[in-house]
This record gives C-alpha cells, structure tokens and sequence, in this order.
C-alpha cells in the first residue's frame, strides 16, 4: 500500500512581474499571503507504522519557507520570474536533497483563488 501524507504551511512575501495583461499592477511592488502544501508517497515503514515522521516534514520545510517568508521574491536566489508554477519548482527542488519522497508540491493565494500543483514522478 502507498500512502500520501501533506503538510500545509504560509508565507508572505512581496514581488513583482512583467506580465502582458494587468500590466501597471503586476509591475509595481506588492505582496500575498500563500498558501503551500507539500506532499509525500511512500509505504509505511513496519517498524514506525509511518511514511515519514511529521518532525521531519516540518522541519524540513521550515528551512524552505524561511528563505520564502517576508521576502521580495524577485530576489530569491534560483527562483527566478516569482509565478505560483517557479514557487512550486523551488520548494521541490529544495527538497530534493532532503530524506522526503515528495510527491507534489502545491502553492495558492486564497484571496485570488489562483493555485498551481506541480506533481512529481515518484521512482518504482
């Protein structure tokens, strides 16, 4: 059997982005409150009964939301243009190197309703 267990978590940050429509707005500075949920896969483990311990996720992503909040995003190192779809690549690729088998990363601004999953292949 393979379980996902998800870890909900916010920051908020400013930036802009030079976009065609909305142009004025989206140039001038401004901030969102996002929200973000990473997600793991995997089977349990007999001896703990866990995919991974909920310690683990958390702190793992707390080092990927402190680089992310109260931050101008258009100055993260390796994030590049500050989109909900390069926010979803940077928490998955901070990760990366971490014990998590994450599975997804999803980032929304509740307030827009604007949302971006990025799911990734899980290895066999």
């Amino acid at each position: 059997m393979i379980y996902e267990i998800s870890q909900r978590f916010f920051f908020e940050a400013a930036h802009t982005l030079d976009r065609k429509i909305d142009t004025a707005s989206s140039k001038r500075i401004h901030g969102h409150t996002y929200q973000a949920e990473v997600t793991v896969q995997g089977p349990k483990n007999p001896e703990t009964g866990m995919v991974v311990d909920l310690g683990v996720l958390r702190r793992e992503i707390e080092a990927v939301r402190e680089v992310l909040d109260h931050a101008f995003l258009d100055e993260v190192p390796a994030l590049g243009a500050p989109t909900l779809e390069n926010l979803c690549a940077f928490i998955a690729e901070r990760l990366r190197g971490t014990v998590l088998p994450v599975a997804s990363v999803r980032v929304w601004r509740e307030a827009s309703g604007d949302a971006c999953r990025l799911t990734l292949a899980q290895a066999s």
